[in-house]
């Protein structure tokens, strides 16, 4: 065997290899075959009963998607006759409610046709009447036109005469009750107003206790002798020039037994040489060095004065941020009076007065006390400053940083500006009642005569005025007129015109009454 099969040449070698390869790839192509076939009828199997399962599954949801299709199908038809149901219900009530309807129409119909019935009658009866009405209307006219002609010839006067004559009648008794009505109305208001500002001030008043009694400023210096007198004189009158030459006033030494009078316009300087006075007169040593000596030693005593009596004020006043300047002026005023009242108490007892009010009024307390107490500020410069007091006053305060509200408080208390605050008002007011109380201040006669000559004056200014007198220290003025030109209602028009010109022309304290007398007389003669 070995021998053939080294025999045999290799090219058959290769041919057997590849005819077993070839017969190799036919067997196993045939296996293969053999194997797909068999799987493919198994898979086939299994598709089929896939498919018979399938079938099955569908046939069940066929069979349960009728019955679910049935089942809505009926609940539909029975929700669809149920809202037939309804709505036939629905249109039964509405047929009822239109037959009903129709029936109250044709109800109405018959009542409207009937109320036309009775208007057209109505209508018909109003037109008759109103014929008659024109007809007795125009026999009316035609008797009245024989009445005024019978008048007319009765009286002797025409119709526009007679007009005329109604007219003015009628306009005297309007004129009578107008003033009769404005009379009442004003005598309300007034009682109102007085009694709530008598309430007001009344509270005021009783919250605030102030001295009557004025305090004037000591101008006599009483001496022990006669004798003193040539001492102050001194030899040639040395003694008397230095007096005069520290303090700034003038001595005068007169008749007048044990007594020495200082003039002078500044009252800080006649204080001064007063208390210089009463010192070297105690002293007893009189002489030019002395004198120069005790004056400077007053002067000191008089500033610490003027200190204290700033601050008691302030105290008394509930006022404690004044600035240095203001309160060493506002103390100088102790030394001031005004017609007989110190000027420094009428201050504080303004301050009090205004606080007071402001509070029952609601308004703002610190500016109408601070105004209070500053409002104559400057008087205490009124000696040595040209212009007002008012104006002084307003200068110093602005100066000082006093806030706008307090210095039109200074500069409104006299009328010389308009009033802008409420405050201002009540300084104002405040000002009046310190100023006119009972023993608060003394009038000059000049001055009292003057007003009562003005108030006359202004009443006899007015027509019909026959006669008129100022009475009560000019608190009142009585007016007597001539009853031929002035009519009742004339004169109460007419004292309310001349309260209005003495409120406008005249500067008073408190207030006065104006009083129109008017005298009816009626006379006749027995025979």
């Amino acid at each position: 065997m070995k021998f053939m099969l080294n025999d045999v040449s290799p090219a058959i070698v290769s041919v057997i290899a590849i005819v077993l390869f070839i017969v190799g790839l036919a067997l196993g192509f045939l296996i293969f075959k053999l194997y797909s076939n068999k799987k493919l009828q198994k898979n086939k199997s299994n598709a089929i009963k896939i498919i018979e399962d399938a079938y099955a599954e569908a046939k069940t949801i066929k069979k349960e998607a009728i019955i679910e299709s049935k089942e809505q199908s009926q609940k539909l038809k029975d929700d669809v006759e149920r809202e037939i149901r309804d709505r036939r219900a629905e249109v039964t009530k509405l047929e009822e409610r239109l037959n009903q309807r129709e029936e109250y129409i044709e109800k109405k119909e018959q009542s409207v046709d009937k109320k036309n019935e009775q208007l057209d009658e109505e209508k018909k009866n109003l037109q008759e009447a109103r014929d008659d009405v024109e007809k007795i209307k125009k026999e009316q006219e035609d008797l009245r036109a024989q009445i005024v002609e019978q008048l007319e010839k009765t009286s002797k006067l025409s119709k526009q005469e007679a007009k005329d004559m109604l007219i003015a009648n009628m306009r005297n008794d309007a004129q009578k009750e107008a003033a009769v009505i404005v009379k009442k109305i004003e005598d309300d208001a007034r009682e109102e107003g007085e009694n709530k500002a008598r309430e007001i001030i009344g509270q005021a008043l009783q919250r605030c206790a102030t001295e009557t009694t004025s305090e004037m400023t000591v101008s006599v210096v009483s001496l022990p002798n006669d004798e003193m007198k040539g001492r102050i004189i001194g030899r040639e009158g040395r003694n008397i020039r230095a007096i005069e030459a520290a303090t700034g006033v003038e001595l005068i030494v007169d008749d007048t037994p044990e007594t020495i009078t200082i003039s002078g316009f500044d009252p800080i300087r006649r204080e001064v040489a007063r208390l210089s006075l009463e010192k070297l007169i105690s002293d007893g040593r009189i002489h030019p060095t002395r004198v120069e000596e005790i004056v400077e030693k007053m002067q000191r005593e008089v500033d610490k004065t003027i200190k204290q009596a700033a601050d008691e004020a302030c105290n008394e006043a509930g006022i404690f941020n004044l600035s240095p300047e203001l309160s060493k002026t506002l103390g100088r005023l102790k030394y001031r009076t005004s017609y007989g009242q110190n000027v420094l108490k009428h201050s504080v007892e303004t301050s009090i007065i205004a606080g007071l009010l402001a509070s029952e009024m609601g308004a703002n307390v610190k500016v109408a006390k601070r105004g209070g107490l500053l409002h104559d500020i400057g008087k205490a410069l009124d000696h040595e400053q040209e212009g007002t007091h008012v104006q002084i006053g307003v200068e110093l305060a602005r100066k000082c940083g006093e806030s706008e509200e307090v210095v039109h408080c200074i500069e409104a208390h006299h009328f010389n500006v308009e009033f802008k605050t409420i405050e201002a008002v009540i300084v104002q007011v405040a000002d009046a009642i310190s100023s006119s109380r009972p023993g608060a201040r003394r009038d000059s006669f000049e001055n009292y005569i003057k007003r009562l000559q003005q108030l006359e004056e202004i009443a006899n200014g007015f027509k019909g005025v026959d006669k008129s007198y100022a009475v009560q220290a000019g608190r009142e003025v009585r007016i007597i007129v001539k009853p031929t030109e002035v009519s009742d209602s004339e004169a109460m028009f007419m004292a309310k015109e001349i309260a209005q010109k003495i409120e406008n022309e005249m500067q008073y304290p408190g207030q006065i009454k104006v009083n129109v007398i008017r005298e009816s007389r009626y006379s006749e003669t027995a025979k």
